[in-house]
């Protein structure tokens, strides 16, 4: 007896980047997905955003445009007086292939991208999930408004406050960083702020960076400012202001570029993460992004690696009969066990390096800046590892999509 692969039902739950970048790669693998977003639209949480060429690879493999998505730029981490701490390289034709290091854009953009890209009827808005229940033949969401989904797979891709992952694994604090970040946007034209590169500067004890970013065809930049908060206190009245106060003593174009930013441009976000799970996957449900592992903006790789689990999680489907527990179980585990180690490096190395930049008792932080200035340790352990982890996500990410998933056929017997 010959059975064709069978066309497997998919639910994903959240349509930020994960959700949206999960919905197109298990699509591509031929299943029929359902991507379930509780708003009446997919819409993005911030502003600026990076993308290092993984994700942007990955995205191309999806069917994503990407054509003048963002700038091209280079890193470099500097001390207050300029001196360059920390010079982040690619191979050349890693930034020729994919727009520099990364590429710098806005929020909105990605997304408009990615639901250009997603198929007719696969986005439900509006959908708000409240409980959730599986057994070896499906998972059943139960809906705020008393109907149900069912699918074969269910991927929770609904952020830091998953209710996939409190389902899968229970509940448990979440990790203040207590730091909080200032950030926002200009297209003013006389910043004199260089293109094509992104500058972190740290002083004793507040970060203050900016980097270009291209926004449906118009060239700009974005800046953010970092330092450390009380979480549990109120935000500032005027962002705007106090991110100005934070940048006062920073070199040349900082201060400029949040002077001639738009009030209405500025956000404030406080970082939290969650410690990383040992396993993400149970029965015939697992987790993407930051309901798998949230990551503070410090590693500047959320967003990206949100993307990245999506892909995979998609081509671990692919070919898999999704009424078998037994093949789902083992197709769920094959996508995880790769991600862990990349990801749990990225949300610990920005947890580290927060602590170290802006958690240092005051007495040591001559010491620590001379470190960092006179020796290359920063180097090893941010210019040097960071690219050789983007060359290795790289290689894992296949531009073709995978052999779709045909219908299913009748069964053909003796």
């Amino acid at each position: 007896m010959i059975e064709s692969p069978r066309r497997g039902r998919v639910a994903v739950l959240g349509a930020g980047p994960a959700g949206m970048a999960t919905a197109l790669s298990v699509a591509q693998a031929g299943h029929e997905v359902t991507l379930l977003e509780r708003y009446r639209e997919a819409r993005p949480a911030g502003n600026i955003l990076n993308l290092w060429s993984p994700p942007v690879k990955a995205l191309r493999a999806m069917g994503v445009d990407t054509t003048d998505l963002g700038a091209p730029c280079r890193t470099e981490f500097r001390n207050l007086a300029g001196r360059r701490r920390v010079d982040v390289k690619l191979p050349r034709d890693v930034e020729e292939t994919f727009g520099g290091g990364f590429i710098g854009l806005l929020r909105p953009e990605l997304y408009a991208r990615l639901l250009a890209a997603l198929p007719t009827g696969v986005l439900q808005t509006n959908r708000q999930v409240e409980r959730i229940e599986q057994d070896e033949r499906a998972v059943t969401l139960h809906l705020t408004d008393g109907g149900t989904v069912e699918a074969d797979v269910l991927v929770g891709a609904d952020g830091i406050d998953s209710l996939v992952r409190r389902t899968l694994w229970g509940d448990a604090p979440k990790r203040e960083h207590r730091l909080h970040i200032f950030g926002g946007y200009t297209f003013a034209e006389d910043t004199g702020a260089e293109r094509g590169v992104c500058i972190l500067t740290h002083g004793p004890d507040v970060q203050g960076s900016w980097t270009a970013i291209r926004h449906k065809g118009r060239d700009g930049f974005q800046w953010w400012v970092l330092t450390a908060c009380d979480p549990a206190a109120p935000a500032p009245a005027d962002l705007h202001a106090s991110a100005a106060a934070l940048a006062a003593g920073f070199p040349h174009p900082l201060p400029r570029l949040i002077a001639a930013t738009d009030p209405a441009h500025v956000q404030r976000w406080v970082l939290r993460d969650r410690p990383p799970l040992r396993q993400w996957s149970k029965g015939r449900a697992t987790l993407v992004g930051d309901a798998a592992h949230p990551t503070s903006p410090y590693a500047a790789y959320g967003a990206g690696m949100a993307i990245e689990d999506g892909y995979f999680v998609g081509r671990a489907l692919a070919g898999v009969d999704l009424t078998d527990p037994v093949g789902v179980r083992a197709a769920l585990q094959a996508y995880e066990d790769p991600r862990k180690p990349h990801t749990r490096r990225q949300v610990q190395s920005a947890w580290v390096i927060g602590k170290v930049f802006h958690h240092m008792p005051r007495a040591l932080r001559p010491l620590r800046d001379l470190v960092l200035d006179r020796t290359t340790l920063l180097q090893k352990a941010v210019g040097d590892a960071n690219p050789a982890e983007v060359l290795t996500q790289l290689a894992l990410i296949e531009e073709p999509p995978p052999a779709a998933v045909p219908p299913v056929t009748p069964r053909r017997t003796p």
